[in-house]
């Protein structure tokens, strides 16, 4: 996520941006449920126009 958004902004993204494809909840939230972080990176790369080299 710091490679697509920025150190700074990453972090703020995770904690407050809701993701539909994670259930309505944020990255923070799905990873902390237990989702893996291949999961919830799929998941940002469905909202996000991710680069194809980062996905």
């Amino acid at each position: 996520m710091n490679a697509h958004f920025g150190e700074t902004y990453a972090e703020s993204w995770a904690r407050d941006y809701v993701l539909a494809p994670l259930g309505g909840r944020t990255v923070v939230q799905a990873l902390a449920d237990g989702e893996s972080a291949k999961t919830v990176w799929r998941a940002v790369c469905q909202v996000e126009d991710v680069s194809p080299k980062l996905r």
